[in-house]
């Protein structure tokens, strides 16, 4: 009588959460709270039925009046208009958690750049633009924020990048940001959806020049990163490079995705700073996913 066949083992599929993936992913430097909070963000209702929607409907506006300013080149909606609009937008149609990215974004920003002033020999006072509350992002924030990098990489021609003998780290923290949870919203849109309807008003009230200068902003983060590896003398800073270099001057791209990434990239570069200032962010492991 033939032995029986040994019992194989049947083979089980484990079934992982994405979620649970990316926030364990130890590749991110970025603090545990700060990720979790991007997360749920991302996981909003929002971000996947509205945001396909109004990525589409953004690019075709703005297109659009991109085409008829260059035939009526005045400005649509002066800018303390917009900067109202916005930050009433802000207030009523977004959840609290994306305007708090939001204004940490400006933080971050200024951060760097001054991090980049203080440790160069560049001629150019800190930059000042750290906005805690929601009502900061207004006053022409927005237009300022990208004037600083114009400014710094200006600032910086022929002044040589390479290492001081001790690296400045002052003025790395993030204040206590108010994004005025207690405000009763409308909507709780994710951060990306609402700078989809964000940038209808933003090339409304800009000019066609003003507006190709805002976008190209984002195009010097592969510069920033580079100026950052070499002040530093750190590597680690080149490998969130995207060869996005910034020669290549083209407004017609999808401007709300590129501002998502350009604020990831900031994030990444803050958080290898205070790595290097000895403040290394703490890792959870406790953090459940549904």
């Amino acid at each position: 009588m033939p032995a029986p066949r040994p019992t194989v083992p049947e083979f089980v599929r484990s079934d992982p959460s994405m979620w649970e993936a990316i926030y364990a992913d130890p590749s991110v430097p970025l603090d545990r709270a700060l990720v979790r909070q991007i997360i749920d963000d991302q996981r909003r209702m929002s971000r996947r039925w509205l945001y396909p929607i109004a990525r589409v409907l953004s690019r075709v506006l703005v297109a659009l009046i991109s085409i008829v300013k260059r035939v009526l080149p005045f400005r649509w909606m002066p800018l303390p208009v917009m900067d109202r609009l916005c930050v009433w937008f802000l207030r009523r149609f977004v959840s609290p958690d994306a305007v708090e990215l939001l204004i940490r974004h400006f933080v971050v920003e200024t951060n760097l750049v001054n991090f980049i002033i203080r440790n160069t020999q560049v001629e150019m006072d800190p930059v000042t633009l750290r906005p805690e509350t929601l009502a900061g992002l207004g006053d022409q924030a927005v237009v300022e924020h990208d004037v600083n990098v114009y400014d710094v990489l200006i600032a910086l021609d022929g002044v040589p990048l390479t290492p001081p003998e001790t690296l400045d780290f002052a003025q790395l923290d993030i204040p206590r940001l108010d994004a005025e949870r207690g405000r009763r919203r409308l909507l709780r849109l994710d951060i990306q959806t609402a700078l989809c309807f964000m940038n209808i008003p933003f090339s409304m009230a800009l000019t066609v020049e003003e507006y190709r200068r805002a976008v190209h902003s984002i195009r010097f983060d592969d510069s920033f990163l580079e100026i950052l590896a070499l002040v530093c003398d750190d590597d680690t800073f080149r490998h969130w490079k995207l060869a996005g270099m910034s020669l290549w001057m083209d407004s017609n791209v999808d401007v709300p995705r590129m501002v998502y990434r350009h604020a990831l990239v900031c994030e990444y570069a803050h958080a290898q700073l205070v790595k290097l200032a000895g403040g290394a962010y703490p890792r959870h492991t406790s953090v459940e996913f549904d």
